[in-house]
């Protein structure tokens, strides 16, 4: 999964099928401990987002083509949630509540 805003649309006269009548949106993968742009994506938007928002993106072929429902779709990318607050500040390690950074936060959850 994948954080970012989304900073514009795809519009296309040609394309696969598969793409008629979808909304492909131009995303900045975002750095969550500083909001910086890290890289840009193009995905298939499935939430209706608009340009500004902060969104979720699945970055993988099979989940993004399990929530389009269509096992031949080529497709990589899919917009899936719109984000309205991300809290990292408080952190339950070891029974004990405290304040963390987003490094420190992000390494707990990979090892959990």
């Amino acid at each position: 999964m994948i954080i970012g805003k989304v900073v514009g649309e795809i519009y296309s006269t040609i394309n696969h099928p598969f793409y008629n009548g979808k909304k492909l949106l131009v995303i900045d993968k975002l750095n969550p401990s500083n909001n910086r742009p890290i890289d840009y994506i193009i995905a298939v938007d499935s939430v209706d987002a608009g340009v500004g928002e902060t969104v979720l993106v699945v970055d993988e072929g099979n989940s993004a083509r399990q929530v389009v429902n269509d096992n031949s779709a080529p497709i990589r990318s899919i917009v899936v949630g719109i984000i309205d607050e991300i809290d990292l500040w408080r952190v339950q390690i070891a029974g004990k509540s405290r304040k963390t950074g987003v490094e420190e936060f992000l390494k707990y959850i990979k090892y959990r």
